[in-house]
């Protein structure tokens, strides 16, 4: 009886292993920050008013499936719904894990891939537009409605920042000069 006990440990721990290497383990590893984005990147951020927008959403969701670009599926190894279908991709569906990712972080990985992984760059196949749009969408699984403050360096709820074409109120020291008053006639 011992010989068929051990063949039986043997199988369920060989079918455990197999699992976690397919990605049937729900661990992504420990949750640690990301590296800064480099000096290329670092103060680049999502065009203003794109965090509410959803026809750019649209067109990120569109980007993600390969719709949009058969050449690139970002959906074939972090699953449509995001959680990953091939060993190794991100979860973007953790939240806790995906907020320590700024903006510019992660747009500099759809751009120049993640070094000893499987995840390559894809600047040479989507342009810097539809790295965006790509951005905006990802992080709807698990950062929705929220959008990346460049001032306060964290997450916020994405109605809070400015629209497109928003300008800032000038503080005292930018307020322009008062215009001389027209000579009257």
């Amino acid at each position: 009886m011992k010989p068929m006990k051990a063949t039986q440990l043997a199988v369920v721990l060989g079918m455990g292993l197999f699992m976690v290497a397919c990605g049937g383990g729900e661990s992504d590893g420990p949750v640690v920050p990301p590296p800064p984005a480099p000096a290329e990147y670092a103060a680049s951020h999502m065009p203003a008013g794109w965090w509410t927008d959803a026809a750019k959403l649209e067109e990120g969701r569109k980007l993600f499936i390969g719709e949009t670009n058969p050449d690139v599926n970002c959906a074939s190894c972090h699953g449509k719904d995001g959680k990953p279908v091939k060993a190794g991709a991100r979860d973007f569906r953790k939240g806790d894990r995906m907020a320590l990712y700024s903006d510019s972080v992660w747009f500099w990985r759809i751009a120049e891939g993640v070094p000893n992984t499987k995840m390559k760059a894809w600047k040479s196949k989507l342009s810097e537009e539809d790295r965006w749009k790509i951005v905006l969408f990802e992080r709807n699984f698990g950062l929705a409605g929220k959008g990346w403050d460049p001032e306060k360096h964290a997450w916020v709820d994405a109605a809070s920042l400015p629209a497109a074409g928003a300008v800032a109120a000038p503080t005292s020291a930018e307020a322009p000069a008062a215009a001389p008053a027209p000579a009257g006639k």
